[in-house]
């Protein structure tokens, strides 16, 4: 492997500032940046976790047919004394055993308390004392443009430093099960393979996100799942082992309607939900539903494509009779479905 350090010296080996053409007054503020990296990095990186993971050898030989180590490997970080730690779910999914190494040279076995593929989120639990740990920050108060510090393992790099700022806010972002994550967060803070589960963290060292995904050659292009919900997911899998999700047992596809429907019928969305069959004698009670119904609202609530569905079939909608409404044969059409949940 070669490398290639840029680097532009000056004489007795310091630093040449003169082709940037800073002026005196910038120095201070380049020192209060890098006191600022310097001193989260100090706070958070003892609670930042490197897993070692191994799975079974079909999904090891499809992960990375390159790589010839029999395990792959990512991050995560402590959130309590007792050894709760987040990660991502494909880092974790599926694994046979899970090794956690500390900074401090300490390593653990984990095992999964709760996954969930539907937002990229997981909690393992290690069993050890003196655990240094770090809290989750508001991301409903963050502003484009404030500093976003990633740590974590990239390509087995382990406790590697990575800086930048928060590129843009409310992102989606989808997930190997086909649901989208909302509040997304976007960052140039450089993100490489082994970065996944690693926190997202501020300039005073609260968790701003869980570094999730890169976009592919782009450069700066980088995600992370928003605190706020990584909050609420994080607590249910501790607590109850997963997330619950309503389910209407049905195969659909996202259509544009005809313009002529939107004023004929008075539809709010320009958009529906094909459905092409359904499941019998499934979990979800949906007797009413049809193959070529075209589904547009729930519980009042416009459905204008497959990831408005998913959005409304939450925890509170398993088991609740509900109404929505199709269009079939040319109208509109009332019916009631009950929910199931998700497995």
């Amino acid at each position: 492997m070669s490398y290639q350090f840029l680097a532009n010296e000056g004489a007795a080996g310091t630093p040449n500032y003169s082709r940037f053409n800073n002026t005196a007054q910038d120095f201070p503020l380049l020192d209060a940046y890098s006191q600022t990296v310097i001193g989260v990095t100090r706070k958070v990186s003892d609670a930042v976790v490197h897993l070692k993971i191994q799975k079974p050898q079909a999904q090891q030989a499809n992960r990375n047919r390159q790589q010839q180590e029999p395990y792959g490997t990512g991050s995560g970080f402590v959130i309590s004394t007792d050894g709760f730690v987040v990660t991502n779910s494909h880092v974790v999914s599926g694994a046979t055993k899970i090794e956690a190494t500390l900074q401090d040279g300490r390593s653990f076995n984990a095992h999964v308390v709760g996954d969930d593929p539907s937002t990229d989120l997981a909690v393992v639990k290690i069993d050890g004392d003196n655990l240094s740990t770090i809290g989750f920050g508001e991301s409903n108060q963050l502003q484009v443009g404030q500093i976003a510090i990633a740590i974590g393992n990239p390509y087995g790099f382990q406790y590697s430093v990575t800086a930048g700022v928060v590129s843009a806010l409310g992102r989606t972002l989808r997930t190997q099960t086909g649901r989208l994550i909302d509040d997304v967060i976007q960052t140039d803070a450089a993100l490489n393979p082994g970065n996944s589960g690693g926190p997202l963290v501020d300039s005073h060292g609260n968790v701003i996100g869980v570094n999730t995904a890169v976009i592919l050659p782009a450069q700066g292009l980088c995600f992370a799942v928003a605190s706020n919900l990584a909050k609420w997911v994080v607590g249910k899998l501790i607590l109850e082992g997963k997330v619950r999700r309503g389910y209407l047992g049905i195969s659909a596809q996202t259509i544009q309607l005809p313009a002529k429907w939107l004023t004929n019928l008075q539809l709010s969305t320009t958009g529906g939900i094909q459905i092409l069959s359904v499941e019998a004698d499934g979990p979800a009670g949906n007797s009413e539903l049809q193959s070529g119904d075209i589904l547009v609202q729930f519980e009042g609530k416009p459905v204008g494509s497959i990831d408005d569905l998913h959005k409304i079939l939450g925890e509170n909608s398993i088991g609740v009779p509900s109404n929505l409404w199709v269009v079939r044969n040319g109208g509109l059409k009332n019916l009631k479905v009950t929910p199931g949940e998700l497995k």
